[in-house]
């Protein structure tokens, strides 16, 4: 009787190891989905016009929204945006300009991640084309400018939390892509 219940209990323990092990591997897809629903963290929505039902109405309230650049020290880059304030219509869509440069007498390859502030207001911030969706190479002394497409989703206005909000500031960093190689 021993023996079964012994055997009942290490394949319960197995059960669990391998539940626990498989969530583990799904926690950051899930976590990246969480936050991609919500604006989480600040996480701001990605545009798919063959999901959009129809385009945005574009409303007479319009909202500030900043532009905050910053670099990895281990990134020989100069990077900011080429205005750091915009005033938009919500809805409407919107261009800013983000200008970064090699020091270095080598190509680097840099990728840069995100957010959004308030947190409440990621949810409703929706970027259409944006350098952070791929990986960026500058050659030796190259510069380059890199637009950003967006919207500030007319949503923003029936959400209790996010309706008064009067700035929204769009942050970028600059990270290397392999931290293996000396960026200097």
């Amino acid at each position: 009787m021993t023996d079964s219940k012994n055997l009942r209990t290490a394949m319960l323990a197995g059960l669990v190891a391998v539940i626990m092990i498989g969530l583990g591997f799904a926690a950051v897809p899930l976590y990246n989905l969480f936050c991609r629903v919500t604006g989480f963290n600040g996480t701001t929505q990605r545009y798919d016009p063959a999901a959009a039902a129809e385009e945005p109405q574009v409303l007479s309230d319009t909202i500030s929204v900043r532009f905050d650049a910053n670099v990895s020290p281990k990134l020989p880059w100069k990077f900011h945006p080429e205005r750091p304030r915009d005033t938009v219509s919500i809805g409407a869509r919107d261009m800013a300009i983000f200008i970064a440069e090699n020091n270095s007498p080598h190509p680097i390859t840099g990728t840069a991640t995100f957010n959004v502030t308030p947190d409440q207001a990621g949810k409703y911030f929706t970027k259409i084309q944006c350098f952070c969706f791929t990986e960026q190479v500058l050659q030796p002394g190259e510069r380059i400018r890199m637009p950003v497409l967006f919207f500030v989703d007319p949503k923003i206005k029936d959400d209790v939390d996010a309706r008064d909000i009067q700035e929204i500031t769009l942050s970028y960093t600059f990270y290397p892509v392999d931290e293996g190689k000396k960026a200097s």
